[in-house]
């Protein structure tokens, strides 16, 4: 007689071991593509402080939207000071080159410059804007590319202390997430901008797309800027979040949430082909 321990399953036992072990498979993957329980967003409102109107508009937007202001405006320390008294987020707007060479007004960063110049213009930019969380960068899609500039800003604001970065990510090469780390700035990066097409409709759609990412890997992150029809759709979809289970929060949280899920060095520039790690050498 066989063994109780070898005797071979019949073919019922064997297809039922597969629908058994089917189902876990399929089980396993609806739950690793399942949504997020507690999706949260972020939203940070740029190019403030040359239009008063606007800019009050913004800070009024119900919850923590943040206000990013350019430096040595005409209204960047009221806006300033009237965001922060409502418990909003400042931001200093730091503006930096850009590849088609925009103008970027006072207290910009050029390729031009030296290490003393950048350190020297990211201090007065800094001490231009008062009660500041953080800095995003304005433009920029020229300066977020080379390494040894974004080096010399980033150790600047590491030793003023208390800032985070925000890469606003005007260009796919941008390096400026990754370099703020390697240089002790606790840092996020854009995910999307919503008003590249100033219209309701693409505003919405853009503003969706927010929340799809949230929803899928736990938080996002927005720009825009302080536009009639931006504010309007903020105005009317923010206060409706909480009903779709999604919570706006601080950019400081963004950041906290994005330091536990670094992300990597772009391939475009630093395949990993050529690399044993992460990141370049």
């Amino acid at each position: 007689m066989t063994s109780p321990k070898t005797r071979p399953l019949s073919a019922c036992a064997c297809w039922c071991l597969q629908v058994t072990l089917l189902l876990l498979i399929s089980s396993t993957r609806l739950y690793a593509a399942a949504p997020v329980e507690h999706p949260v967003v972020a939203i940070i409102i740029d190019d403030m402080g040359n239009a008063l109107e606007e800019g009050r508009r913004a800070v009024e937007l119900p919850g923590p939207v943040a206000c990013a202001i350019l430096p040595y405006t005409q209204y960047s320390v009221n806006l300033a000071d009237q965001a922060f008294a409502r418990g909003k987020e400042v931001l200093l707007h730091l503006p930096m080159q850009a590849l088609d060479d925009a103008p970027l007004g006072r207290g910009g960063i050029t390729l031009d410059m030296d290490q003393e110049q950048i350190q020297q213009t990211v201090r007065a930019d800094v001490k231009a804007i008062p009660h500041l969380a953080g800095v995003n960068n304005h433009e920029g899609s020229l300066i977020s590319m080379h390494p040894g500039d974004l080096a010399w800003m980033m150790q600047t604001l590491h030793a003023i202390g208390n800032l985070f970065f925000v890469d606003s990510y005007t260009t796919v090469d941008s390096i400026a997430y990754q370099i703020a780390g390697e240089n002790g700035v606790p840092a996020a990066r854009r995910d999307v901008f919503l008003d590249d097409v100033n219209t309701p409709q693409a505003v919405q759609f853009q503003f969706k797309r927010l929340l799809d990412i949230a929803r899928k890997k736990g938080f996002a992150l927005a720009i825009g800027h302080p536009r009639p029809v931006t504010l309007e759709v903020l105005a009317a979809e923010l206060p409706q979040l909480a009903n779709q289970g999604i919570k706006l929060v601080s950019v400081a949280e963004i950041v906290k949430l994005q330091q536990q899920h670094p992300i990597p060095w772009p391939e475009a520039i630093y395949p990993l082909s050529q690399h044993t790690n992460s990141h370049p050498q």
